[in-house]
């Protein structure tokens, strides 16, 4: 049995080793690359496999930028890059241009009175919170709903949507191969000319996902604890959805600033995967992606997170599911040893033959649920190799995080096995060929690496770092990383009198300053 095992990891060792060569050989001739006058990258990758195409714009902010006082600024634009231009989206954008302006100006008025500390004057105060409103709903009268996204449907678009995370924000969907210049005249109009109309009821929206996904979440309100407690001093530890008074209190023109600061082409990769060939598409992606405006370059230089010399914790006491969590300070992406932190999160979390799961779940049979993953909560900066487990009934995390640190001490005082080994390299084989297999998936792959290395061959590179990992390089990572001055650990308790327990104060997160709408 042992040796059929083995015999069939060394066959699918072979067959993918195969396959990728010839992907990173197909792929050189059919990707092109083309840096703009204005400092914007294009990819273009030709598969003609089906009609259709899809794209992935990376701009390279994310939470991290967001500046003091309005933490969820970049996430809270990326929610405007749906509401339109000042062609899309309005039925007399002259007019509502000077309604938007009005909005500004009754709010800053506003937001003055409110946030005074002394000598806030009530009625003064109702005042001017409908003054905003009213100006709220005059610049309203000239929005057409959903415009954009309405467009991107009644052509065919498919899978519209984007994400904010803590350090990029990303855009993506797929259409027909005939709308290509549709899309081209759509992507680069939304970050040619952006409208922050209906900012204020969006900005409710958001509040609300707030409350639902953190303030109303156990496991939410863990790791906004556990993450603030892990980054002293980095932006890390700062909630990419925003704290709630800083909701309350950024502006339209807040928006504005942020996008005119970090949306820059200098600062954006667009890739394209499908149904299209570089030399007809190259011309009308430089016709309308060249017309974004250069602008400097953002001074992006963050706080250096200093050593961590002592353990922390979190401990949540909640009447919910208990759930345990540990981190380690890691270096960013470009350490030398980010492939090993990447075999180790394999040999710990994949499938049901990992460390973690026989350990765990099958053996023990204290946890449902349990991984070790890189990445947390980025990974452009230095961040946190994370444990996660989720204890069975009639165990305590005590006990899950007891069992995480046997299998840290096998780590570092054992090598792994050789079938182990051969096993990560397999898999990072297969998991990069299973990547490429959809454009969508493809789109992403290739804007990614552009923007983090300046080069989309990393791709394949990386598989070549993992194949370089030795049983001595986990040991001695897991030696330097895996220490108990180095940890943070984050636990929900489910202890009677937390939140949640009968007779506990119960409730959501502060009422909304600004507004209903």
């Amino acid at each position: 049995m042992k040796y059929s095992c083995l015999k069939g990891a060394f066959l699918l060792l072979i067959l993918s080793t195969v396959a990728l060569a010839q992907d990173v050989a197909s792929f050189k001739k059919r990707v092109t690359v083309k840096k703009l006058g204005n400092g914007l990258t294009l990819i273009i990758c030709e598969r003609p496999e089906a009609p259709v195409f899809s794209f992935f714009t990376l701009v390279d902010a994310g939470s991290t930028q967001d500046p003091m006082r309005a933490t969820g600024l970049a996430h809270m634009f990326e929610h405007m890059a749906f509401k339109g231009t000042d062609k899309i989206g309005t039925t007399n954008y002259s007019a509502e241009k000077l309604a938007l302006e009005k909005v500004e100006i009754a709010y800053a008025a506003y937001i003055k009175e409110r946030d005074k500390s002394v000598g806030q004057d009530a009625a003064k105060l109702k005042q001017l919170e409908k003054a905003w409103q009213d100006a709220i709903a005059g610049s309203d009268k000239y929005v057409v709903p959903n415009e954009f996204g309405k467009i991107v449907e009644q052509n065919g678009g498919e899978d519209m949507n984007a994400f904010t995370n803590y350090d990029e924000t990303a855009y993506h969907y797929s259409f027909p191969e005939n709308r290509l210049e549709l899309w081209a005249y759509l992507e680069s109009e939304r970050f040619l000319h952006p409208v922050m109309r209906e900012f204020y009821k969006e900005r409710n929206v958001v509040i609300e996902e707030r409350r639902m996904r953190t303030d109303s979440n156990p496991f939410g309100r863990l790791l906004e604890q556990f993450t603030e407690e892990a980054f002293a001093a980095h932006p890390y530890h700062r909630p990419t959805v925003g704290w709630m008074s800083d909701l309350n209190h950024f502006s339209a023109t807040d928006a504005q600033k942020f996008f005119d600061t970090y949306y820059i082409p200098s600062n954006m990769v667009v890739a394209i995967a499908g149904d299209v060939k570089a030399a007809q598409a190259l011309p009308i992606l430089e016709k309308y992606f060249g017309r974004l405006p250069t602008r400097p370059d953002p001074d992006e230089a963050t706080t250096t997170e200093p050593p961590q010399n002592s353990e922390r914790r979190v401990v949540l006491k909640d009447m919910s599911q208990p759930i345990y969590i540990e981190g380690y300070h890691r270096p960013d992406y470009r350490s030398k040893d980010d492939a090993v932190f990447d075999a180790i999160t394999d040999l710990l979390s994949e499938g049901r033959t990992s460390r973690l799961y026989r350990s765990l779940v099958r053996d023990k049979k204290i946890a449902s649920f349990s991984e070790g993953f890189t990445g947390y909560p980025g990974i452009k900066y230095p961040h946190l190799f994370a444990f996660l487990a989720v204890p069975l009934p009639g165990h305590k995390p005590q006990e899950i995080g007891e069992a995480i640190h046997a299998e840290i001490e096998r780590l570092k005082k054992e090598d792994i096995s050789d079938d182990e080994l051969k096993m990560i390299k397999t898999r990072s084989k297969a998991n990069l060929i299973r990547g490429l297999a959809d454009n969508g998936g493809l789109a992403t792959q290739l804007a990614t690496y552009q923007t983090r290395y300046g080069d989309w061959q990393e791709l394949f590179r990386s598989v070549d770092r993992i194949d370089a990992v030795t049983k001595a390089d986990i040991r001695r990572v897991a030696n330097e990383v895996f220490v108990d001055t180095n940890r943070t650990v984050g636990v929900i308790e489910n202890a009677p009198g937390g939140r949640g327990s009968p007779g506990a104060e119960q409730g959501n997160a502060p009422a909304d300053q600004g507004g209903a709408q």
